[in-house]
């Protein structure tokens, strides 16, 4: 199927979040109290629902790359779960609360004590709905919540206090060109995915959390994977105003869930602008890991060795496959779309003016 513009943009969206084509300590730098000196206090819970860009270490070791070397090696040191060199969104999220990282679901019973800080239900590779990924959809990431609830694992009280971050819908539209989706029908399937992330996104306000955040999608015509055509020189232009139309009807649905409810719960954490500023202002911008700048932030530091390969692949005798840049915190990509720490750093620190004016009580 020859694939016009539009539809072209989406057929790279599925990689994004998958292991296949199928904690933030309080350390230097963190800035973040449970309390806001004039407005109120923040959050004490955070409960994750997503995908990769949120995950830390739901998915099985069996199916997902990000527990194999190299992932891991800034932090913490090994694999972990994270589709990074170290630290993810959630991480940084937290930080901001002034919490631990919440625990990931599947690894909740093994320290019970983590539970105070809330819960990471994001599993790389899922959506809005189901993907031909085996992992389950935001739905169910929200029925594991309502679980818990209902076990009374939380209480009314635990939900007040809480915040719900929520970063997932590039694979739902991946799974629509799977499954022979065309051009004339996009337009409509953007606004059924944007919109059941608004009906979840109000499932977890009647739930009783307190403050629900759900992010924009990033400029996927950016991502390594597609930047590589060019040697990672040129973000796609095309690609990217794919992204806009879910964005700017994300915005709108948004502000109406808002206008429907008397404590303006939900908001949005913009992933596009600090991609965007990051890869233009690259010689004004510095990480804020070691000081360093991001000279070439369209290069991913892992990569395979040629295309065939990607960032942890080995060859039938363990050989590596990949390759990986000498300093991980001077770039911002890690892998083929996924951000290093130092990467999400900068981000975060572009999300802090929201994340004040809008996670207080």
């Amino acid at each position: 199927m020859k694939l016009s513009k539009p539809l072209f943009f989406f057929s790279f969206i599925f990689l994004l979040t998958t292991g296949n084509p199928a904690g933030v300590h309080a350390s230097a730098g963190y800035n973040g109290s449970k309390k806001n000196g004039i407005n109120g206090l923040r959050p004490t819970k955070l409960f994750v629902f997503g995908d990769s860009y949120a995950d830390t270490g739901n998915n099985g070791r069996s199916v997902a790359f990000s527990w194999k070397q190299p992932y891991g090696i800034t932090f913490p040191g090994k694999p972990s779960g994270r589709f990074s060199d170290g630290r993810v969104l959630t991480d940084f999220i937290a930080r901001f609360l002034g919490v631990k990282s919440p625990i990931p679901y599947k690894w909740m019973k093994y320290a019970p004590r983590r539970l105070q800080y809330g819960v990471n239900f994001a599993f790389g590779g899922t959506g809005v709905f189901d993907t031909p990924f085996p992992a389950p959809n935001m739905n169910t990431q929200i029925d594991f919540l309502h679980k818990l609830i209902n076990d009374s694992v939380y209480t009314n009280t635990d939900l007040q206090s809480s915040m719900a971050l929520v970063t997932l819908a590039g694979n739902d539209y991946a799974t629509y060109l799977i499954k022979n989706g065309t051009n004339e029908g996009l337009s409509a399937y953007i606004s059924t995915v944007v919109n059941k992330l608004a009906a979840n996104m109000k499932r977890l306000h009647d739930l009783g959390v307190k403050k629900v955040s759900v992010t924009s999608l990033e400029p996927l015509g950016c991502l390594p994977r597609t930047t590589v055509r060019s040697s990672f020189r040129q973000c796609n232009d095309t690609e990217n105003m794919g992204v806009a139309l879910h964005n700017s009807l994300l915005q709108e649905t948004v502000a109406r869930l808002n206008s429907q409810t008397a404590d303006s719960p939900y908001f949005i954490l913009d992933l596009f602008s600090p991609f965007i500023t990051v890869i233009k202002q690259q010689k004004k911008l510095k990480s804020v890991e070691g000081g360093r700048r991001f000279e070439t932030p369209l290069k991913p530091c892992c990569m395979g060795v040629s295309e065939e390969y990607k960032c942890s692949d080995v060859d039938k005798k363990g050989m590596k496959m990949y390759t990986i840049c000498s300093d991980p915190n001077a770039a911002f990509f890690w892998d083929h779309v996924h951000p290093t720490q130092a990467g999400w750093r900068a981000v975060y620190d572009a999300l802090k003016a929201t994340l004040h004016e809008q996670v207080v009580f």
